[in-house]
């Protein structure tokens, strides 16, 4: 019997050896490129040759293909072409807060075993900082290069960001999103774009075009339903008036190539009006690269091509779909549809070969501005970044601090927050999200640094705080009540970890409630009138859900809205909840009252309309009751603020314009951005300056947003919209001034009917806080 263990248990150790000698072989292979200098006949080929332009090297390599090879690059698995040295390439990679497991570009089986999970895009942007998306786009960049350099990335495409305007609560992908509002998802996508691909904060260092990841802006456009009430994202034909395209589904995108630069672009499954996006030449040629200057690549979302034929029925025949998107502007299939049909097209005469050559230009320019034909990449620009630069103190401090900064406290009767850091006070922590780590990442996740839970956080503070799940999961059917109870009620302290996660709401599956899951709410109140003190509610969600009672109930005494928090989330909960952080998070999206879900989640229209009672979207229009309002957040510190100086009291545009872009629509006078060129727009920029101070005893980070509202609302105007936001840090006590530089044509303008943007005559508030200053507009 011990001479049968002694063999197994020799036997498990050179098992284990060979393992990890394999794994550490595969770990350190060479990363993936072309044009390896060792092969002499590289050096024949001009696309190879370091010296000429791009696009010289492109023409050159397209021009080397045969059919079949050409063909087999058009899918996101490209596979190598030995004959010319090229090597495989994948164009999907994910990133949305971190390298991912999901995608086919990376694997977490070698050297790099993890990778820095940040808070989930929709935490990221209730901090209003617009560098800290920088630096976590400059993070995610450098670890998705050491992934690449130490053989582990068979690609430097990542689809990311997710910039879609989170239109309606029910969303389930809504958790990936910036937001609902057109100017806060415009400056993310910027600042991500920037810090991934190796710009600088300001923009306008890739002048040589080297990257050091690919961003990709997805989905576009005007997607925002997954599978609603019977309605799937693969058939769903979004009916957009051109008016809202042009103020609310557009401006990300459009913020995303002109000033961010991305090198990507995904177009989205759905419909616009009867087109799907893959397929629309307006969209994807007219709009994109002539209005908007693009020089990337276009990729489908995966399988979108096979949908215009296999469930939209738009295209007759396969062929048909493979034609309608190469000739409308896209480049690469994330499937297999170009790859089977694409020849068979231009045999039926359905597709000429120069616009595969076109696709082709668009993808190999991208492989060779991230390096990828210029020698082995450790050897070149970004090549010493390596297994050392992931999951590094750097990283992991940057991923406690958006979480810090993301999350929003919705209430705090009587101060009940912060709790004293007492070691003889008893604590018990409540809830199916208060001991998981999964719940904190979102989706789109990948393997983390570290785990720890909201329980265990607390834990570090007061090592005697007792846990109950409560629930049997978050869908909460059913409740432990009375040991939940007995967990509680004898606590000086109860804190309950509730809300949601990806059973909820993800990809594919839209919410078809917006309340607490199951029997979550009776649970809350329940343990609410059981215990000593008014309770604190801790909220893990994407998507708002509706908890009027809890903010209504005096024995809630707080609640903290914790979004997902990433890696570090529960350290950021714990360090709130004890005073260690004055939170200063603000919402992102307006939160609705549960009967918010009789209004169709396929209504694309973002106005109210009052002769049938729709109520609108966003706090742009919607006209109904709210449980929280856009940018609503409280700290420990209460802040005043101050018009100190405004340029101009009156806008004199008629002086400074030239007279064609004056309209008339009746007696009402309105300025046609689109006669005006940038030089007229810089003309007309003025300045606002804000004394903002703190008024409490805690040093706190702090937004401030600026809004403007028209005195007189004519159809189709916002009820109000930000236009500036910037987070600044104060002492107590401590005074600052903000200055705003305000752009009339970006600021003051408003889509009509028509999609144009317009200037209207009349009055103006600049509105921050409870302040507001009048200007007006004369034509």
């Amino acid at each position: 019997m011990k001479v049968g263990r002694y063999l197994f248990f020799i036997q498990t150790i050179l098992i284990s050896s060979l393992s990890f000698f394999l794994s550490r072989t595969e770990s350190t292979q060479a990363p993936l490129f072309s044009c390896d200098s060792s092969n002499p006949l590289t050096k024949s080929y001009p696309f190879c040759n370091t010296t000429l332009a791009v696009n010289e090297r492109v023409e050159d390599l397209v021009s080397r293909l045969t059919l079949d090879e050409k063909i087999e690059q058009l899918e996101n698995s490209a596979p190598a072409i030995p004959r010319l040295n090229i090597s495989a390439y994948q164009w999907w990679s994910e990133g949305l807060h971190g390298i991912s497991r999901h995608g086919k570009g990376i694997r977490f089986n070698g050297t790099i075993a993890a990778a820095t999970m940040f808070p989930q895009v929709i935490l990221a942007a209730a901090s209003f900082d617009t560098h800290l998306w920088y630096r976590m786009g400059q993070a995610i960049g450098r670890e998705a290069r050491a992934f690449y350099n130490e053989g582990q990335g068979t690609g430097m495409t990542y689809w990311a960001p997710n910039i879609n305007i989170f239109r309606d609560p029910r969303w389930g992908r809504g958790q990936e999103t910036p937001g609902e509002d057109p100017l806060l998802a415009s400056n993310y996508a910027v600042s991500y774009v920037r810090g991934i691909q190796g710009d600088s904060f300001e923009g306008g260092q890739l002048k040589d075009g080297h990257l050091q990841a690919s961003a990709c802006c997805k989905h576009f456009t005007a997607y925002d339903l997954d599978n609603w009430n019977g309605v799937n994202r693969y058939i769903f034909d979004a009916n957009v008036t051109e008016q809202d395209l042009a103020d609310t589904y557009q401006p990300p995108f459009k913020s995303c190539i002109e000033k961010g630069q991305a090198s990507g672009v995904m177009c989205a499954y759905n419909r616009i009006n009867g087109v799907p996006n893959c397929a629309d030449y307006s969209l994807l040629i007219k709009t994109v690269r002539e209005q908007w200057g693009f020089q990337g690549y276009i990729a489908s979302d995966c399988d979108a091509v096979a949908v215009m034929h296999d469930n939209q029925g738009y295209a007759k025949l396969p062929e048909d779909a493979v034609a309608d998107v190469l000739k409308a502007g896209m480049d690469v299939d994330c499937g297999s549809y170009l790859l089977k049909y694409s020849k068979s097209a231009i045999e039926q005469k359905k597709l000429p070969e120069s616009e595969i050559d076109r696709a082709l230009r668009n993808l190999f320019s991208i492989r060779m501005r991230l390096g990828l034909f210029d020698g082995s990449p450790r050897n070149l620009k970004f090549g010493n970044i390596g297994p050392e630069q992931v999951c590094t103190q750097e990283h992991q401090d940057l991923a406690l601090e958006i979480a810090r900064d993301g999350i929003v406290l919705l209430k705090n009767s009587n101060s009940l927050l912060p709790l004293p850091k007492d070691k003889t006070i008893s604590l018990a922590i409540v809830g199916p999200n208060a001991n998981t780590s999964q719940t904190l990442l979102g989706n789109y996740e990948g393997l983390p640094c570290k785990n720890i839970t909201i329980f265990q956080a607390i834990q570090s503070y007061l090592e005697s705080a007792v846990y109950h799940q409560g629930c049997d999961a978050v869908n909460c059917t059913s409740v432990a009540l009375n040991e939940a109870l007995d967990a509680a009620k004898d606590a000086d302290y109860v804190i309950l970890v509730m809300g949601l996660d990806q059973t909820q709401e993800r990809e594919k599956y839209d919410r078809m409630e917006l309340m607490l899951p199951g029997k979550q709410e009776s649970l809350v109140e329940s343990i609410a009138l059981a215990a000593k003190k008014p309770i604190i509610l801790v909220v893990l969600c994407g998507g708002p859900v509706d908890i009027s009672f809890a903010k209504d109930d005096p024995k809630i005494g707080s609640i903290l809205w914790a979004g997902y928090p990433g890696e570090a989330g529960g350290t950021a909960v714990a360090e709130i909840i004890f005073g260690d952080h004055n939170p200063g998070g603000r919402l992102p999206v307006t939160w609705y009252p549960k009967d918010f879900v009789q209004v169709p989640m396929t209504d694309m229209r973002m106005r109210s309309e009052l002769a049938t009672g729709y109520p609108g979207r966003t706090y742009k229009f919607y006209n109904g009751v709210k449980v929280f309002e856009f940018g609503y957040g409280l700290g420990y510190s209460n802040f005043s603020y101050e018009f100190v100086h405004v340029t101009f009291k009156k806008l004199y545009l008629n002086q400074l314009l030239p007279a064609k872009a004056l309209k008339f629509t009746g007696p009402h006078r309105y300025l046609s951005i689109s006669e005006l060129n940038n030089e007229h727009c810089d003309s007309i920029e003025f300045s606002a300056k804000v004394a903002v101070k703190n008024l409490g005893e805690m040093s706190s980070k702090h937004p401030v947003l600026l809004f403007v509202r028209q005195a007189k609302l004519s159809y189709g105007s916002p009820q109000k919209q930000l236009i500036g936001f910037q987070s600044i840090t104060l002492g107590a006590g401590e005074r600052a001034e903000v200055d705003f530089v305000l752009k009339p044509c970006e600021h003051l303008s408003k889509a009509n009917r028509d999609g144009f943007m317009v200037i209207e005559e009349g009055s103006y508030y600049l509105i921050v806080g409870d302040k507001e200053h009048h200007i007006t507009v004369e034509l």
